[in-house]
């Protein structure tokens, strides 16, 4: 299972969300060059960065960003938010990304996004699903987790696998930054209802035996940060535990 650090943009600083909440952010690096540089050397194969600002718009914010220290940490990126358009894509692409991510585009025009699965080839994308637990029900919310799409997450996961998608995030946004485990139940019944489907789970790791936990789900990658920021445990430590 591969780890993918986490470092999450606001005005160009490395931050962290509770929850989801934009009110509730925690500041960790000014230098995210520097920041991804370390978990480089922590042996990182592949780093997952969020245009949180860009999230929250709706347009990209910090996609120059982006590219500018992703071309210079030589390293697999894979960048979401403020994703809405063609032009986007093909931007971050040309800046070296290895992986677009589609988040609430992928609720709000699935034929759009299952177009670009086509054209670009599903291995460029990875489609972002952020979780909120309604009455016992896995549904999907957009708009930086702020608004609820109403979409259960098992249907939404069939419309895209039937639209060749390979790659998914899924987050639950109630344990996003808490640091208190991750939704272990749901990440097991993604990948027994989907297991031809690479599940990046993320949401809620704290400490080593959640990564050993979420490896034993099936998931093929687990998006850390908060725990790393924190220091409950190093990079390395995480990368051996998923190996």
């Amino acid at each position: 299972m591969l780890i993918y650090p986490a470092i999450d943009l606001i005005d160009g600083k490395c931050v962290r969300l509770a929850q989801g909440d934009f009110d509730a952010v925690t500041q960790y690096n000014d230098d995210p060059l520097h920041q991804l540089e370390s978990f480089v050397r922590d042996g990182a194969q592949q780093v997952h960065i969020v245009d949180l600002d860009g999230a929250r718009a709706g347009n990209p914010v910090q996609h120059d960003l982006i590219g500018q220290i992703t071309t210079k940490a030589e390293i697999n990126v894979q960048a979401a938010g403020g994703v809405r358009n063609r032009e986007h894509v093909e931007a971050l692409l040309d800046k070296g990304i290895s992986r677009v991510v589609i988040g609430s585009l992928a609720i709000l025009n699935p034929d759009l996004v299952a177009g670009w699965l086509a054209d670009f080839g599903p291995d460029k994308f990875t489609i972002s699903l952020d979780i909120k637990i309604e009455e016992h029900a896995p549904i999907i919310a957009t708009h930086g987790w702020e608004k609820s799409s109403g979409k259960l997450l098992w249907d939404v996961l069939s419309q895209y696998a039937a639209a060749g998608m390979k790659h998914v995030l899924v987050t639950d946004v109630s344990r996003d930054g808490m640091l208190t485990g991750p939704n272990l139940p749901l990440m097991k019944e993604i990948t027994s209802r989907f297991p031809d489907i690479a599940l990046q789970a993320s949401g809620g790791v704290g400490k080593i035996e959640d990564i050993l936990q979420l490896k034993e789900t099936g998931a093929a990658a687990a998006i850390v940060g908060k725990a790393l920021y924190e220091g409950k445990f190093t990079l390395a430590e995480a990368v051996n535990a998923g190996a």
